[in-house]
């Protein structure tokens, strides 16, 4: 057991000639020369210290990355999600959104209200974090003035604007080539599942590139909310496969008898279902892109409109005019991690023999999983990761 060590003599002395002021005196002091309240007191001061720290900086996180975005773009890049005013301060309910610091560390602000919001928020984002991963890096909200006219119905349709600028040109991805070999990755059928659109716009790195199914519902919501996090888009067109009408695209299916105006039409409706794209790719279409008459006729009202055609490697050579890309290689043909990654590495081998390789696959869960791994190893390979637009060319 530890004992109780005595009292100093000159505590003790003090004490008897000063009454009760050098008796308290003597008792603090003997208390200070005890070890244990000595620690005690060092410790309480410490946290005391600390605590006045964070209140006065009131930011713990200011050492941490951060980026400035516009809150009409957070605005735009939400389909269906109530409460997003409420998720960003206590007091949005009752006070004008300005500008504010935000944490993105649980996750992406999404919206799902029309009204017009104005301002900015500056982010902190999660310990890491680059502004390329946040909604800061998103690109511009769709539609762009001057880029559409009306369409069937009074929907927008993509048209060229003045001065010769393209759709093809104002939603691509911005790209600038480093010198490494460049690849690219098309990631489709995208809006028709919930969970894995928002997975696949959410986890994949915004160069890769997203097309979305034109049946799916709120399409234009998952449109804003893949470009709010940095992605350009395509839009699929169904097309007539060689096993039609077996194997069925859907409404509106590009069929390679019809007339160039049935064509034309066909094709308007689908343009006329959304904004932010900056091209199409195929749906199928096997016999529909073989079919030279069918194909002049799809490509002639791409061009006219300032589109691009990015297929998955079937229309490859076929289609001249507006600007083409097709992809070297279906990656997710065999549904395995082991065979995507092959497929993967072989994508890699023929960029690093021609300076770039264009790949394409379906939103299945391996294969989106399989990309995000794959795209986050590739600049230290000696790659670069590039938008399907950046190997697009007439």
């Amino acid at each position: 057991m530890f004992s109780k060590k005595p009292a100093p003599a000159y505590a003790v002395s003090n004490a008897a000639g000063s009454g009760r002021l050098a008796s308290a005196r003597a008792a603090a002091l003997v208390a200070i020369q005890n070890p244990w309240v000595s620690a005690g007191g060092a410790g309480f001061l410490f946290i005391l210290t600390l605590a006045t720290l964070v209140a006065i900086t009131s930011d713990p996180k200011a050492g941490a990355p951060s980026v400035r975005i516009s809150l009409a773009q957070a605005a735009a890049s939400g389909a269906a999600v109530p409460g997003w005013r409420e998720a960003l301060a206590p007091e949005a309910s009752e006070a004008p959104l300005t500008t504010g610091v935000y944490d993105l560390s649980e996750g992406p602000i999404l919206a799902a209200e029309a009204s017009p919001i104005a301002g900015s928020a500056f982010i902190t984002l999660p310990e890491g974090g680059d502004s390329t991963d946040a909604p800061g890096a998103a690109l511009p909200a769709s539609p762009i003035a001057g880029l559409t006219e009306p369409g069937p119905g009074g929907a927008p349709l993509p048209v060229i604007g003045a001065g010769g600028r393209t759709p093809a040109e104002a939603y691509a991805r911005p790209f600038t080539p480093n010198g490494k070999p460049r690849v690219a990755l098309v990631v489709g059928g995208l809006g028709l599942n919930a969970a894995l659109t928002r997975k696949a716009i959410e986890t994949l790195p915004p160069e890769i590139t997203l097309s979305f199914a034109p049946y799916a519902e709120g399409l234009q919501g998952w449109i804003d909310l893949a470009r709010a996090n940095g992605h350009e888009v395509l839009l699929e067109a169904p097309m007539e496969p060689a096993d039609y009408p077996s194997n069925d695209p859907g409404p509106m299916t590009l069929l390679a008898a019809s007339a160039p105006p049935e064509t034309v039409r066909k094709l308007e409706w689908l343009l006329s279902r959304a904004t932010g794209y900056f091209g199409l790719t195929n749906y199928l279409g096997s016999r529909f892109v073989a079919t030279p008459g069918a194909m002049t006729a799809f490509s002639g009202a791409l061009k006219a409109r300032g589109l691009a055609f990015i297929d998955d490697g079937a229309a490859a050579g076929k289609g001249a005019g507006p600007l083409r890309a097709s992809a070297n290689r279906v990656i997710d043909d065999d549904l395995s991690a082991e065979a995507i990654n092959q497929q993967l590495a072989a994508l890699e081998a023929a960029a690093r023999t021609r300076g770039q390789a264009l790949g394409s696959g379906f939103a299945y869960p391996v294969t989106v999983d399989q990309a995000a791994i794959w795209a986050r190893g590739l600049s230290a390979r000696g790659f670069q990761l590039a938008p399907a637009s950046a190997m697009a060319r007439r």
